[in-house]
């Protein structure tokens, strides 16, 4: 599944309509298990102004859906050649093209996370049609956004978990453009009987395959960043058998033997809607290591500024007086270059600063997440990041600091030696059932127990359909009945 938050190469594809509500608490009423009818309201509004506001983009598909098809492989087959541009390109020495350092990976995943947690919500309002082979397609889609309730392959379980390991859970800082992706996905979630053909031409534009996901794949495993989140996507895009060839399919399988003009128009509005809100490239392009660290800082400010003692001090100040107010960060900052405290461009260990918060009986251990760790660190080595560039042969080069990252995968292959039991165990363990029913498994014993009582298959698939809603489907309860639903599909 494309995972963009700008799907498209439309003629106005850097413009940024206005959201005309605040997508972030839209974001919030939606991503509940049971949202209210004023928040479903609100959400055929939302969905309203943001058609109005896609209205006025061009789209590239063609004017007939016969086209669709060649549509669909020329863009895979330019993907493809660009790809292989950017791959000789980085061969021949070129630096990442994405992210100049590990922290500016890692404030890219924060940023478009608001839209991977509700990765495929859009088509969650087909499944209540589970039994009409017209929406088929397009229920598989969903299915396998859900990892068919396999744990290793359900897409929001796998982000939330990558998301986890770096510490950049929190998405308060994020401002509402972060949001708008997501807000529209929920929102055509909870009213595709209203917006049907708009949630198909969503669905078309949003599974093609893009560049921007293998370079931030490609450059993530560089970064010693788990990728598989995006290569995941990656195959189970293809034009061959993937969600871009279901979602082609879905189109012709939707179409009306009458009105088919007037649909495929509003299956245009829909494909238009992947334009609006912050897009994988401008969240990458927004990066500025130094506000980032300087943000982190005065948000700690609140709590730092009643905890340090006045034994020490700073350009003639205490740290007390300095974190008073949050508008002083960058000063302070300076001062600390200026006296000693922080070496820039030099490994972070040599600064005094860097040691209070990782290092031997660190004084600030604990106050910074590994996140905000990253910030800090890359800020402080500065020139001495490594780019992903090669150097050439007798070139003079200054020291890099990391030096070329191990990649995700070779680190995970070093483990696989270290310990040859460890692929095995780590297949099954995210399957694994307790042997005896506890207090950790109750909730799907219940299911287990009300799905046994349904009078017959229809009410079944609908008690089933509850736990596969946005807000569900990566439980524990909702990977379970994701598998029985698909069991029940057949």
């Amino acid at each position: 599944m494309q995972t963009t938050t700008r799907a498209l190469t439309g003629q106005h594809a850097d413009s940024r309509p206005v959201a005309f509500a605040p997508a972030t608490a839209l974001y919030q009423e939606l991503l509940v298990q049971n949202p209210s009818a004023t928040a479903r309201q609100r959400a055929r509004q939302y969905l309203d102004d943001q058609l109005q506001a896609a209205s006025s983009l061009s789209a590239d598909l063609p004017d007939d859906p016969q086209g669709l098809e060649s549509w669909m492989l020329e863009n895979t087959a330019r993907v493809g050649a660009q790809y292989r541009d950017y791959l000789a390109a980085r061969k021949a020495g070129a630096p990442r093209r994405y992210f100049g350092s590990k922290a500016h990976a890692l404030y890219f995943l924060r940023g478009v996370a608001p839209t991977k947690l509700v990765d495929g919500a859009w088509l969650y309002g087909t499944l209540a049609h589970w039994d009409d082979l017209r929406y088929r397609a397009a229920i598989q889609i969903y299915l396998e956004e859900l990892g068919d309730g396999q744990p290793d392959k359900n897409h929001v379980v796998l982000y939330r978990k990558l998301l986890a390991s770096h510490g950049c859970e929190d998405l308060s800082p994020l401002d509402d453009e972060h949001f708008v992706q997501g807000a529209i996905q929920l929102a055509l979630a909870y009213n595709a009987e209203h917006y049907l053909p708009e949630v198909i031409g969503f669905n078309l534009g949003y599974e093609q395959l893009p560049l921007h996901l293998l370079i931030t794949a490609y450059e993530l495993n560089e970064l010693g960043i788990d990728p598989y989140y995006f290569t995941l996507h990656v195959t189970v895009d293809n034009a061959g058998t993937g969600h871009a060839r279901k979602a082609l399919q879905t189109v012709h399988d939707a179409l009306p033997a009458e009105g088919r003009a007037a649909f495929y128009r509003r299956v245009v509005q829909g494909y238009l809607l992947n334009e609006l809100g912050a897009s994988t490239t401008s969240v990458i392009a927004s990066f500025d290591l130094e506000q980032e660290v300087i943000a982190v800082l005065a948000e700690k400010s609140n709590v730092g500024r009643y905890v340090h003692s006045d034994y020490c001090r700073i350009g003639g100040r205490s740290v007390s007086d300095w974190l008073g107010d949050p508008a002083q960060i960058p000063a302070f900052l300076q001062v600390m270059q200026e006296q000693g405290w922080i070496k820039r461009h030099e490994d972070p260990s040599n600064s005094r600063f860097w040691r209070l918060i990782q290092g031997e009986r660190a004084e600030m251990f604990g106050v910074f997440t590994a996140y905000e760790q990253q910030l800090i660190h890359d800020w402080i080595a500065g020139d001495l990041v490594h780019s992903g560039a090669k150097h050439p042969a007798g070139a003079e080069r200054v020291a890099v600091l990391p030096r070329r990252e191990l990649s995700f995968r070779a680190r995970q292959r070093q483990q696989e030696r270290l310990c040859p039991a460890l692929e095995a165990e780590q297949g099954t363990a995210a399957n694994a059932s307790h042997a005896q029913a506890s207090d950790f498994d109750s909730e799907e014993a219940a299911l287990e127990r009300r799905l046994a009582s349904q009078p017959s298959r229809a009410a079944a698939m609908a008690l089933l359909v509850e736990q596969l809603s946005p807000a569900r489907h990566h439980s524990r309860t909702g990977l379970l009945a994701t598998r029985l639903f698909v069991s029940l599909l057949g």
